[in-house]
């Protein structure tokens, strides 16, 4: 397992515990040269989660202007299965583009869990409240099922 993160990321997550984790350095920026510039191996799955507005809305559009929207660019148009689990407030999933741009990944055969039945938008305000129960086990899970390593009953 490899983990890439958006710069924003890398300010509020716990760097050395992941890396420990996965067994690997996590990735926020395009390689450079030196020890540790070789590309990440081939994935057979991709998880983004918390996927931001900002992050699905420049995904759909085809914004290639960070390591990694670059590589969900290409992941997408290699036809990876892909897991998203949105994190947005109700205002910002109200606002037609973000819908647009749900419809565009699911479209491209992504697999956006928001919906009936799903992970829902939090009011306002109450993000803080809503990441203890951000449910990481639907991504994992629906990740395992469509890599068959854990087909549905």
């Amino acid at each position: 397992m490899h983990l890439v993160a958006t710069a924003a990321a890398v300010e509020f997550i716990d760097v050395p515990t992941l890396q420990a984790q996965t067994g690997h350095p996590v990735r926020s920026q395009y390689r450079t040269t030196g020890p540790n510039s070789r590309g990440l191996p081939h994935a057979d799955t991709v998880v983004v989660a918390p996927a931001t507005y900002n992050t699905i809305n420049k995904w759909a559009a085809g914004t290639s202007d960070t390591y990694a929207l670059g590589l969900l660019a290409e992941t997408t148009g290699l036809g990876l299965p892909t897991v998203v689990l949105p994190f947005v407030n109700t205002a910002l999933a109200a606002n037609p583009a973000f819908g647009r741009s749900v419809r565009l990944l699911r479209d491209a055969g992504i697999h956006v869990l928001l919906g009936p039945g799903q992970w829902q938008p939090h009011p306002p305000g109450t993000g803080k409240t809503r990441i203890p129960v951000y449910p990481w086990h639907l991504t994992l899970d629906t990740a395992e099922q469509l890599t068959g390593t854990n087909p549905p009953p």
